[in-house]
């Protein structure tokens, strides 16, 4: 794995084969001469965001152009059972705190979720704006972590849209855990539980509220729609952390760490 990492248009990566002279453009170029200080000799990985990775070597880099030669080409495999992230609303960007450090460790699907007591609103004249900020910082936490795959970000749901797509999570097998102070079983008993009879392509959903918590309407909605409140420790975390300190037991309970 390179010191660098780019992304590259998924149409570009799958006509690539090894020996091929690639010509990156635009603000990705940009990026890696300009701030990045990328210069002829150096291996940079390029990623389509679908698994793809081509290793390369800088033949020559000016202002707005990169000239690359493909030194190997990899092909990436989806986890067996993909991690989603469901964060509720929160102040302080400490939604994008969250969003960004769950990239980082291996989450797969990120969806913004405006809960009842989320200080946070985002009105149809703001949503678009904010959800392309939460689009841009999956990118750039994907190339920072240099992961092949970029995770989806979903469209914001309400509490109501919420519990219907639980259902739906629910009904395809996925294991869906609401983080909750209050639960009885923990994250790792209900990962424990599930994983042994879980088919490929099912996935852990977790669910995290904001700082004023998931109000009681709100989780029984939840548990209706079969999700299952899971205790992650003694001590109440922040928004910005609870999802990502979730996220790295359950993928370990996985085996993925």
């Amino acid at each position: 794995m390179s010191n660098h990492s780019f992304v590259i248009d998924p149409q570009q990566g799958a006509e690539a084969r090894v020996g091929d002279t690639l010509a990156l453009t635009g603000p990705e170029a940009h990026h890696a001469v300009a701030v990045k200080r990328t210069q002829a000799g150096e291996q940079l990985d390029l990623l389509d965001g679908t698994g793809l990775r081509l290793v390369v070597e800088v033949a020559a880099a000016s202002k707005e152009l990169l000239t690359v030669t493909v030194l190997e080409r990899l092909q990436e495999q989806p986890p067996e059972h993909p991690a989603t992230l469901i964060q509720a609303l929160s102040k302080g960007d400490r939604d994008l705190q969250a969003v960004e450090s769950a990239v980082e460790l291996g989450v797969f699907t990120v969806r913004p979720w405006q809960a009842e007591r989320s200080i946070v609103r985002w009105n149809a004249a703001k949503a678009d704006k904010a959800l392309a900020k939460w689009r841009a910082q999956v990118r750039s936490a994907q190339k920072q972590s240099r992961r092949s795959f970029e995770p989806e970000v979903k469209e914001l749901v309400s509490s109501k849209s919420l519990a219907a797509a639980i259902s739906a999570h629910a009904a395809a097998g996925d294991l869906v855990l609401v983080l909750h102070e209050q639960a009885r079983d923990s994250v790792a008993q209900a990962v424990s539980g599930w994983l042994p009879e879980a088919a490929p392509g099912t996935g852990v959903v977790l669910v995290v509220g904001p700082e004023g918590g998931i109000s009681d309407a709100e989780l029984d909605a939840f548990v209706a729609a079969g999700a299952h409140p899971a205790l992650l420790g003694r001590h109440v975390l922040r928004a910005s952390t609870a999802g990502p300190a979730a996220l790295v037991l359950v993928r370990h309970l996985l085996g993925e760490l």
